[in-house]
């Protein structure tokens, strides 16, 4: 649900004083507006936290109008109005549809356990979908989610930011091609201090505007933060977790939440390799980040940025002379920079260190273009369920104190 990785913080200012002051500089060619081909016509379901900052990533499209926005909540509306200039808002996506039946997709920022209605109204509409991430709160809502854009005949886009980043993409290819080698371990980490709660005035509204720190519909942190990198690194190996194991607790904010703050996981493979994670509210430290560690050299990547570490004993090749490095205490990493060869030849490598969009902007860019450009939609709604689901295990195995098998069954859209 939500883009966690939208702004420079205090993690990147870290990373940039470790490698160097070059991690400042953005990359022009990835700062360029996009090109679409197509003007198209949108409408912003719910306008809360995260659809606010898709109405700031829009505004970087051209070709791209929101015509309108619909939320339950009188007081967000009244707020969009004064940031969504030239749109009309509506209390009721039913309402949104009937005065605008042109447009042409809908993204859907609703509370993660809201999901469901919008996707199906909006495909039975016949419009496109961008649905944010995790993509349901339930398998079952996941699974009808998943039935109704097989039968549509339209783009439908979940939103896991790593598959549509150009850094990831990059990293991918290098673990994809054996470049690290067999995988021995992963490990990945989400780190804020945040305390997730908004004041509210009466029970009623506190109730709806602090949906993920209530246990009858939140996936808690496994959900709103570790989805996200679960669902990067399957992309990455292609394999899923086995069985999970969890455990945590309120560490950091006492404020009489029933809602881990803090969390540790185990996810076990069939080959018997391992992903260890963590999350936290309560701590900044390293921020968001996974690693992925093979026999030839690791991955480290950190959403706007990503470095290769090569083994000793890795063999050397030819494109290794131009690369960009950065020290790291006693590791030097290679500098994983996206259109690096064309850079090189510039002698603008180093101008494409990091990316100057938050995630958030390049999983849209990727829906626009599935839409525009018949460009295949980087993560389906079959692979949001599959990321979904294995966050709710995790999540169950946190509340329940239980480890919990997951079968293929449990990742099927059936």
């Amino acid at each position: 649900m939500h883009d966690n990785h939208s702004s420079p913080d205090r993690r990147t200012v870290l990373m940039a004083g470790a490698g160097g002051a070059a991690t400042q500089i953005l990359p022009d060619f990835l700062a360029a507006r996009p090109h679409l081909g197509a003007d198209l016509r949108v409408g912003l379901v719910g306008v809360g936290r995260q659809g606010r900052a898709i109405l700031a990533e829009l505004g970087k499209f051209d070709e791209v109008t929101l015509v309108a926005y619909c939320d339950t909540d009188e007081r967000r509306l009244g707020s969009a109005a004064r940031r969504a200039k030239g749109a009309k808002g509506y209390a009721t996506q039913d309402a949104m549809l009937a005065a605008h039946p042109d447009l042409d997709a809908l993204l859907i920022a609703t509370p993660t356990h809201l999901h469901r209605a919008p996707c199906e109204g909006g495909l039975a509409a016949a419009k496109h979908i961008y649905c944010e991430s995790p993509l349901a709160h339930s398998i079952e809502d996941c699974r009808a989610i998943t039935a109704a854009a097989a039968t549509a005949g339209k783009v439908f886009q979940t939103g896991y930011q790593g598959r549509a980043n150009p850094v990831y993409k990059l990293a991918r290819s290098f673990v994809r091609s054996g470049a690290i080698r067999d995988v021995l371990s992963m490990s990945a980490q989400s780190n804020q201090k945040n305390s997730w709660r908004t004041p509210a005035s009466d029970p009623v509204r506190d109730k709806a505007l602090n949906w993920r720190l209530d246990p009858e519909v939140t996936l808690g942190l496994a959900g709103e933060l570790g989805a996200q990198q679960f669902d990067v690194l399957h992309w990455f190996t292609g394999k899923y977790p086995v069985r999970v194991e969890a455990s945590g607790g309120i560490l950091a904010w006492r404020d009489g939440r029933e809602v881990a703050d803090t969390v540790q996981a185990r996810l076990t493979y069939k080959d018997g390799s391992q992903l260890s994670w963590n999350a936290t509210l309560g701590n900044t430290y390293n921020g968001t980040q996974e690693l992925l560690m093979g026999t030839m050299g690791t991955v480290r990547l950190a959403w706007s940025h990503g470095w290769l570490f090569k083994e000793s004993d890795a063999p050397t090749q030819g494109w290794e002379v131009y690369a960009n490095r950065q020290q790291f205490h006693n590791d030097e990493g290679i500098t994983l920079i996206a259109d690096a060869t064309k850079l090189a030849s510039q002698g603008k490598l180093k101008k494409g260190i990091g990316l100057p969009h938050p995630g958030l902007y390049y999983g849209l860019e990727t829906f626009f273009q599935s839409i525009t450009q018949d460009k295949d939609v980087v993560c389906s709604a079959e692979e949001g369920l599959r990321a979904t689901a294995i966050a709710i295990k995790v999540q169950t195995a946190l509340t329940t104190g239980q480890a919990q098998d997951i079968s293929e069954a449990d990742l099927a859209s059936k």
